[in-house]
């Protein structure tokens, strides 16, 4: 397991946004990309929606994904290793940054050709528990023509990052607008919130 997150909080406190292109490992990145195959062969993948329980986007006029929330009680090896790691580079956090972060919660997503997320902040307007964004992208050989793209809005600048297999982004949730070019081929990840409930 990796007990080493330099990469991404350095790359977070000099630019805003946090980068480590090999946060996952390949054994790892490659049996997650497995799991959600399975789970789509299972239809267990249901439309993302937008908004928690008091406002929601019904119309689904935002985003295009569908998505599947991990579980700890869920048996698959690689999603129970996911979620240590995800515990672990919360406990780092916590200990070296002072966060405060003492909760969790992530989903897989894949975003089929065509689809795409607009515009937006990871934080509700009536909850603030979300600290922290935290997306592992489980893509290999992605090429810029693939589309799918993450673009994050830096006052006047947008940085565009390949959702390449292994690499994980980090930023703050309610502070960092982003969203998803159309993906010109099937584009997956495991998206997540560090929390403070």
């Amino acid at each position: 397991m990796k007990d080493n997150f330099d990469v991404i909080v350095n790359s977070y406190i000099n630019n805003d946004i946090g980068i480590d292109i090999n946060f996952l490992s390949p054994e790892l990145s490659a049996g997650l990309y497995q799991n959600i195959r399975q789970l789509q062969a299972e239809n267990m993948m249901t439309p993302a929606g937008i908004g928690n329980g008091q406002i929601k986007d019904a119309d689904q006029q935002m985003r295009s994904d569908s998505i599947y929330w991990m579980d700890p009680s869920h048996s698959n090896i690689f999603e129970q290793e996911f979620l240590q790691l995800a515990q672990q580079f919360t406990d780092h956090l916590n200990e070296n940054c002072y966060t405060g972060i003492n909760s969790f919660e992530f989903h897989y997503a894949v975003y089929g050709e065509g689809n795409s997320y607009k515009k937006h902040r990871d934080s509700f307007k009536n909850d603030k528990s979300r600290k922290y964004s935290l997306v592992s992208y489980l893509n290999k050989d992605w090429l810029e023509e693939d589309g799918g793209q993450l673009w994050i809005h830096q006052e006047n600048t947008i940085q565009k990052i390949l959702p390449e297999a292994q690499t994980a982004v980090f930023f703050k949730s309610d502070e960092t607008e982003h969203e998803v070019t159309n993906a010109n081929r099937e584009r997956m990840s495991i998206t997540g919130w560090l929390k403070q409930v």
